[in-house]
């Protein structure tokens, strides 16, 4: 395997460019489905038929907790691909570690919400809002629950085979997916919530 020793240890190998290169086409997919059930979401949230509005059923509380939850995890993530790339193998896994925790915080606060909204009558088949919502919220959601999974494997991975440039292609990898879920959050605090609530 010949190694580029002038890059980080995530990029040193070809296959590693190029995965970093298709996982960016990739996401420029998960772009594309986000970027539809936003522009659904902004035809049908006006359509509450004799469900509740945002305005009724939203509350900044657990928005706000989501929002640090998720951009603190943001944060730990980026320590731990600089940890990865000064080769403290246990700082970076620590980090990462960490990024999962405040995913899980995240996922059991935005379960919470879910609960709480089907609570209050405002349920996936009340209306096209409440449905849309449920739908956008859900499929972040998934998201995240398939990213907590997947660090989790980094993380077992990185313990057993160390910080090798194939396993360093995965975590940064990894880090990008998770940056991802962080930015399209932001467009769903904006646009969705703080947006629902005026």
């Amino acid at each position: 395997m010949k190694l580029d020793n002038s890059l980080p240890l995530e990029y040193k190998t070809e296959q590693g460019r190029l995965n970093i290169l298709g996982f960016w086409i990739f996401l420029g997919a998960e772009v594309m489905l986000f970027a539809t059930l936003f522009a659904t979401y902004f035809i049908l949230a006006p359509r509450t038929a004799s469900g509740p509005t945002g305005a009724e059923i939203f509350e900044i509380t657990p928005v706000l907790i989501e929002t640090i939850l998720l951009l603190t995890s943001s944060f730990t993530i980026g320590l731990g691909v600089h940890a990865m790339r000064l080769g403290r193998k246990n700082a970076m896994m620590t980090f990462f570690g960490i990024t999962l925790l405040l995913g899980l915080a995240f996922l059991g606060v935005e379960i919470y919400e879910f609960t709480h909204y089907v609570n209050i009558g405002a349920g996936l088949q009340v209306s096209a809002f409440t449905g849309i919502l449920m739908t956008t919220l859900g499929t972040h959601g998934a998201h995240v629950t398939l990213g907590l999974f997947w660090g989790l494997f980094i993380i077992l991975q990185v313990k057993k085979y160390g910080l090798t440039p194939k396993t360093a292609n995965k975590a940064f990898i990894f880090s990008l997916y998770w940056h991802f879920l962080d930015v399209v959050w932001i467009f769903i605090f904006s646009f969705v919530y703080l947006k629902g609530m005026m």
